[in-house]
């Protein structure tokens, strides 16, 4: 990466953030409903052009990590070393969005996604996303000629681990218990390192 390119991305996750950090204040102050995506632009001091083109809708603005969760969870599956079990490996980077998500600074954004059908919504929509990317990695790191069923249910429960989790008394213990079934479910499904009915190449 050239000097200027690293410039211009450094600048562009400055805007993105700026954005993201201007719609929080004025939903939760306003009220999410109360709060239009020229509101937004203007609070930012940025064009309502710009904030389309770092956010697709306005419940994007409430979930500013999304994409770069999604990316940590494939990279997890992709980037591990050959040695590095897979299971532990996302095990970690659910535990390091539970701590992000449970900071008390969050407590009102939850509060707020909670009492908000649309934000709801949405991030159902994005738990189901994040769960086909996680499927679609599996699949590529395993050389499968689609995305199995298997695939997809291990995917599923790693995702639905940080939702439960949220909601437990002990978040990072629950987390643990959670990976404890999913490593049980990862030996039916890969008994021999592939899905199960898959043969091996």
């Amino acid at each position: 990466m050239t000097m200027a390119s690293g410039r211009r991305e450094r600048k562009k996750a400055a805007t993105r953030q700026k954005i993201a950090d201007a719609a929080l204040r004025l939903f939760l102050d306003r009220g999410y409903d109360a709060v239009g995506i020229r509101d937004v632009a203007a609070e930012a001091d940025v064009a309502v052009t710009t904030v389309f083109s770092h956010f697709a809708s306005k419940e994007a603005l409430v979930f500013g990590q999304d994409e770069d969760f999604e990316r940590r969870l494939t990279q997890a599956v992709t980037d591990r070393a050959s040695h590095e079990s897979l299971v532990p490996a996302l095990r970690q980077e659910i535990h390091a969005l539970v701590r992000h998500c449970m900071d008390e600074r969050a407590t009102p954004i939850w509060r707020m996604i909670e009492h908000t059908p649309a934000l709801r919504e949405y991030e159902e929509s994005m738990r189901l996303r994040h769960a086909e990317s996680l499927a679609a990695a599996l699949a590529d790191a395993y050389e499968l000629p689609r995305v199995t069923t298997a695939c997809r249910a291990i995917a599923r429960f790693v995702i639905d681990a940080y939702s439960l989790a949220r909601e437990a008394v002990d978040p990072q213990a629950a987390v643990d218990e959670m990976f404890r079934m999913i490593a049980a479910a990862w030996e039916v499904a890969f008994p021999f390192g592939r899905p199960a009915g898959q043969p091996n190449s």
